[in-house]
């Protein structure tokens, strides 16, 4: 007679949306990506205070891309049916240690180290934070979707603006401000923890999904589910790819182009970035209106042509090309996420490792081919390469439509 009470409250609580939940976890999403971004942003202090290259330059990208590609998707996956909640504020400490140490690094082998242990804290925050997104969501797996991401979005936004305020007057040194932030995290972390273990003390069905360990959990072949995987990894590829060439390299080109100072060089990445903030919001808002492989495949092949016109524009078109390159680009994260979690239902962790992780991985690959390619080169060249990724769009042809993941799904079912 007790089963259908406690049945009752855990459909209830599975439907309640969390919002002081989901608004501690984009917090600390926009602390971590501030962290982040401020990396690359540094990329035009660290090269004269300490004597880089263009290829250190693309081997520190490379290094704190490849953490998370390499940690997270084994992290989501491990995390899948054994959620570990204490994960949350521990993750917070690897960041809060690269940070120091990325304050003090006084060579290069220690700016490695330190954007390693950057990396690991954000491996562990991405794919157990999706998942505390995802069910502190709700019924509202959209608007949770959009409130996390938005604060990572926030926080990649901000980390050019510092630079240009704040890093090009104190240096590196001026990165330990952050500690006390992450400390502030750290606290944040831990509620967020109590949180997500009572929450799965209370409904344990969300700690192994019933579709964990099948591949076709939305209706499709094994095969047809691998594949149209493949063809995201492509097309979030392109976008990571182009991102790091803009975010790691456009603002040496925007200084030796242009003749900018290298604030004002980071003023127009920080457009660039402000753009992917507010085609994050509107690419949630359209994923639940229109056909998500359409929405994917303009969102990716629509930047092209002012990314094509972006190395040979003037300051003035520059501004207004890679604003509407990153407002364009930006709306298809979000929608691919919420694609991808339709194509293999059940496995949040494991979704958010791939995308967070391995797509980050290559693109911080990408992004240290292009800083050889810059050496033997010219940075001019590098944009101008890069320019034409968004083409890698067609691909999305490939992807299986909206309506037969739906007939498919609803016939299984």
């Amino acid at each position: 007679m007790s089963a259908k009470p406690n049945a009752a409250i855990t459909s209830q609580s599975q439907l309640y949306t969390w919002y002081p939940v989901l608004f501690a976890i984009s917090f600390v999403h926009l602390l971590n990506d501030t962290i982040q971004s401020v990396i690359p942003a540094l990329f035009p202090i660290l090269k004269t205070s300490l004597a880089l290259s263009y290829s250190q330059i693309g081997l520190i990208s490379l290094m704190i891309n490849l953490t998370a590609a390499v940690l997270q998707p084994v992290i989501g996956l491990y995390t899948d049916s054994r959620p570990l909640p204490k994960l949350l504020p521990a993750g917070v400490l690897f960041t809060l240690t690269g940070v120091v140490l990325l304050a003090f690094a006084s060579g290069f082998t220690f700016v490695l180290c330190a954007v390693m242990l950057i990396g690991i804290g954000s491996a562990i925050f991405h794919p157990e934070s999706s998942r505390v997104a995802y069910l502190a969501g709700g019924a509202k797996k959209g608007v949770a979707q959009s409130i996390f991401q938005f604060g990572g979005n926030i926080g990649q936004s901000l980390a050019p603006v510092m630079t240009a305020l704040v890093f090009v007057y104190t240096g590196q040194r001026g990165v330990i401000w952050f500690s006390l932030l992450l400390v502030i995290a750290f606290g944040v972390q831990t509620y967020v923890s109590g949180w997500y273990s009572r929450y799965t003390a209370r409904n344990p069905v969300d700690k192994k999904p019933s579709s964990a360990n099948n591949l076709a959990g939305g209706g499709l072949p094994k095969g047809r589910v691998v594949f149209a995987f493949i063809v995201l990894m492509v097309l979030v590829f392109s976008k990571n790819v182009y991102m790091a060439a803009i975010t790691s390299y456009y603002s040496f080109f925007a200084i030796s182009h242009f003749g900018l100072s290298t604030g004002g060089a980071q003023m127009l990445l920080f457009v660039f970035l402000v753009a992917n903030v507010l085609g994050l919001i509107i690419g949630g808002m359209l994923a639940d209106k229109f056909s998500r492989r359409g929405l994917i495949w303009f969102s990716i092949l629509g930047t092209a042509p002012f990314a094509l016109a972006l190395p040979y524009a003037n300051l003035a078109f520059s501004i207004a090309l890679i604003f509407f390159a990153g407002l364009i680009m930006a709306s298809s994260f979000s929608i691919i996420m919420v694609y991808a979690n339709e194509l293999l239902p059940g496995k949040v962790g494991l979704v958010s490792g791939i995308f967070f992780g391995l797509a980050f991985g290559l693109g911080g690959i990408g992004s240290a081919v292009m800083g050889k390619l810059a050496d033997a080169t010219s940075i001019s060249f590098v944009i101008s390469c890069s320019s034409y990724l968004p083409l890698l769009g067609l691909f999305t042809v490939l992807l299986p439509k909206d309506e037969k993941l739906r007939e498919l799904r609803e016939s299984k079912a």
